[in-house]
């Protein structure tokens, strides 16, 4: 019986052994991939080659930055197209020095815009009667649309619609919010 004890024993040391011996053999790993070059042994076409895409690659990001640049320009001047009223004196569809400034910017952005077109709201403050405010809202936004017509934009891109009182920017009755209300709003379609 200790016979077969010893004989396993070294059978179970041995088979130890052979794990030990096999996990620890030193393995060669083989790679396609050349070994990484310093860039003093390229050759003149390398760096050339090296260069020139860097060139390229630097361009390609200032013509990305510059694209973004013109969208953000580009996205800035539609807004301002949009939220930058005409305004009127009470009870008034004359368009002032400061409203013909106003519709000239609009007419340089429509002509670099050709394929836009635009309604012409016509908006009045809230003293009168309502069937009087439509009047002088349509005169108001008329007007606005005339003088963009006199200044080279096509009638068949301009729509005009009056709301009367219907939708003041400010509700308060006090003569700011009037000054807010009595204007020409001009909406891109």
């Amino acid at each position: 019986m200790k016979k077969s004890v010893w004989i396993n024993l070294v059978m179970a040391v041995l088979v130890a052994g052979l794990f030990l011996v096999v996990s620890c053999a030193k393995t060669t790993v083989v790679s396609d991939v050349p070994p990484i070059q310093d860039r003093s042994d390229m050759d003149a076409d390398d760096a050339k080659i090296a260069a020139d895409r860097l060139k390229a690659e630097k361009l390609r990001e200032q013509e990305i930055r510059d694209q973004e640049l013109s969208l953000a320009k580009t996205v800035a001047a539609k807004d301002r197209f949009g939220n930058q009223d005409v305004h009127f004196e009470y009870d008034s569809a004359d368009l002032s020095l400061m409203a013909k400034s106003v519709l000239k910017e609009k007419a340089a952005w429509l002509q670099a815009n050709s394929g836009v077109s635009v309604t012409v709201e016509g908006h009045c403050d809230e003293r009168g009667t309502t069937d009087y405010n439509l009047a002088l809202g349509e005169r108001r936004a008329n007007a606005a649309k005339s003088y963009l017509v006199n200044l080279g934009i096509s009638a068949s891109r301009l729509d005009s619609i009056s709301f009367g009182e219907e939708k003041p920017l400010d509700a308060s009755s006090i003569e700011s919010a009037f000054r807010k209300n009595r204007r020409a709003h001009f909406v891109i379609k």
